[in-house]
């Protein structure tokens, strides 16, 4: 992936309501901080969200690449679903175990990515968001609550 990059984590649970909110800020990081890849997740609520803004930032900003974490070593390979430009595996995943491989993609994601715009609920998402927030103190990461 080139170029300046961002990734999602929040609520399986979020509400359509943070959707305007949502848009927002991913045209900020595309307009603003030069984002041109965006890699999301697939198994809740906000992730569908991030998806529905994506693609709709995609008909104004040709530019950018849409990317579907895969976390599963069967899912590394298969095909990307329509209005994604790939899929994604992290490196090393392969030797962790399922119930586990969720959450250590979510931080795989956080240690090689320039931003985050996070919704976060409680449990793995806020957990994830609270590791983000350290490496942005470090100034590794540019993490975006919602």
């Amino acid at each position: 992936m080139n170029g300046k990059t961002c990734f999602f984590i929040g609520s399986r649970y979020a509400s359509s309501s943070i959707e305007e909110q949502l848009m927002e800020a991913v045209e900020k990081h595309i307009t603003e901080y030069g984002v041109t890849t965006f890699t999301v997740g697939h198994y809740g609520l906000f992730d569908s969200l991030v998806i529905r803004v994506l693609r709709g930032a995609k008909k104004c900003h040709k530019d950018i690449k849409l990317y579907l974490l895969a976390p599963y070593a069967l899912n590394q390979n298969r095909e990307a679903p329509e209005g994604f430009d790939g899929t994604f595996y992290p490196e090393g995943l392969e030797k962790v175990p399922m119930r586990y491989a969720i959450v250590q993609a979510n931080r795989y994601m956080v240690q090689h990515s320039d931003y985050l715009i996070a919704y976060p609920g409680m449990g793995n998402s806020r957990k994830i968001v609270e590791y983000a927030q350290g490496r942005e103190k470090k100034g590794l990461i540019k993490v975006t609550l919602l």
